[in-house]
């Protein structure tokens, strides 16, 4: 790989091998840093996510009283408790990262002060109702754009209510938003969503010791009495980040690629299933567990994949993995179809314009629909023109697909990795070694 200001170029299909542990899971860590907040003592995190986003949040629990250092690779922080947050005396600005907005809005609801989230001209575009308005029925006092559905949001927080709400969508941000909410209501609160969706906040929380029960897809929440105490993780590897790699070694003829201490919680690894599905060669090793989060290795190596169809329950799953997934698609043979996935379109960028585009920039079919794509796999055409979209899935997505074409493929606006990944495209060179 060679870059060249805002631009990368990939080239070679060469083989990938050897062993990579991508950044700590992004999920785990906005919540590893929140939760670490919220405690009362002080917290030693590890293997912290390095992009953007996390440093969104991290940023915001500082501007909330709350005190962080870093030390020797290492993320103190020194919480008092939930009561301890003070009102911040400026904007609280959450960058790209909608896990931050989402999941701050249900804090912040039930604190007995004035905030404001805003983010970049992407963030304030994405859809907030889906948290606003059950925030709303707890007796939160909530304004913003376009009657709260958009960004920025103006926050008085305090005197929420207890709720039992039947999410319309399965949401993770959302239904996390609501267990903090929830936590600071007058009385218990329940909260079901349609389909299983990731469980991070549930797992984190129950392992603190937070008064949180799931009964299948419903979430338990009694009011919070005592704070939890500090606490040490190490975070594991993001699974979406890993789908990257395992797709890539999957495509690139003779590779053979270990991810590892991935997380693998069950919510999260759906696109191994899929992959699989395709006829992709997966072996999963466990290794552990920490704070409820099952952890393992996960090798990957090339194999002749072949079409297949991604919908239904199965998209929750998968959502963040399907610009990986689409490369896989069209490396495949045959046409794969992927429907049900209209939040695709609500993303950093509208992610099935964007994959539509990228396929058809490497000669192959591909279809746009309201709800997903129809990708028409085959044999990509060398020396393509890739762009990222301003998205840093899609530009990972190009990278993967440009490193299995034989001669060199550009992508244009590289520099969006460093939202989630900033060395990608180095740990990507590593495992495909010299030139």
């Amino acid at each position: 790989m060679t870059a060249l200001e805002n631009e990368a170029v990939f080239g070679g299909a060469r083989a990938l091998r050897g062993r990579v542990r991508v950044p700590g899971d992004k999920s785990l860590s906005h919540r590893a840093v929140l939760f670490a907040a919220l405690a009362k003592g002080g917290s030693r995190l590890r293997q912290v996510a390095t992009g953007e986003d996390v440093a969104a949040t991290r940023r915001i629990v500082e501007q909330l009283g709350v005190r962080v250092r870093e030390k020797r690779g290492e993320l103190l922080v020194t919480g008092g408790g939930i009561d301890s947050l003070r009102e911040p005396e400026g904007v609280l600005d959450c960058a790209n990262s909608g896990t931050t907005m989402r999941v701050l809005a249900g804090l912040l609801a039930g604190r007995p002060f004035l905030s404001v989230l805003s983010g970049d001209g992407s963030l304030r575009k994405r859809p907030m109702a889906r948290v606003t308005e059950p925030l709303r029925l707890m007796g939160a006092t909530i304004d913003g754009r376009e009657h709260a559905r958009l960004a920025p949001l103006t926050i008085r927080g305090g005197g929420l209510t207890a709720i039992e709400y039947a999410l319309p969508v399965a949401s993770a941000q959302a239904k996390s938003s609501l267990i903090l909410a929830a936590l600071q209501a007058d009385r218990p609160s329940c909260i079901t969503s349609p389909a299983l969706s990731r469980d991070h906040t549930e797992r984190m929380l129950m392992a603190l010791g937070a008064p949180i029960r799931v009964d299948g897809l419903t979430v338990h929440v009694d009011p919070l009495t005592t704070s939890w105490g500090g606490f040490e993780l190490d975070v594991p590897a993001d699974p979406s980040s890993a789908a990257f790699f395992a797709v890539a070694a999957a495509i690139t003829p003779g590779s053979e690629v270990v991810l590892e201490s991935v997380a693998i919680n069950p919510t999260r690894i759906g696109f191994i299933e899929v992959l699989r599905r395709m006829g992709a060669d997966i072996e999963i090793a466990p290794t552990g567990e920490v704070l409820g989060e099952p952890i393992g290795d996960i090798t990957v190596r090339y194999s002749r994949l072949q079409a297949t169809r991604i919908d239904g329950d199965e998209i929750p799953s998968v959502i963040d993995e399907i610009p990986a997934l689409a490369m896989a698609a069209a490396f495949a043979e045959g046409v794969t179809e992927i429907r049900d996935a209209e939040e695709l379109a609500v993303k950093e960028s509208n992610r099935i314009g964007a994959i539509q585009q990228e396929i058809i920039q490497l000669g192959l079919g591909c279809e746009a629909h309201r709800d997903g794509l129809t990708i028409r796999g085959g044999t990509p055409q060398p020396g393509s023109m890739l762009k990222s979209h301003g998205d840093h899935r899609i530009a990972m997505a190009a990278a993967i697909a440009a490193h299995a074409l034989d001669g060199p493929s550009t992508v244009r606006g590289w520099a969006v990795v460093s939202v989630s990944y900033p060395s990608f495209a180095e740990d990507l060179a590593r495992l495909a070694g010299p030139e």
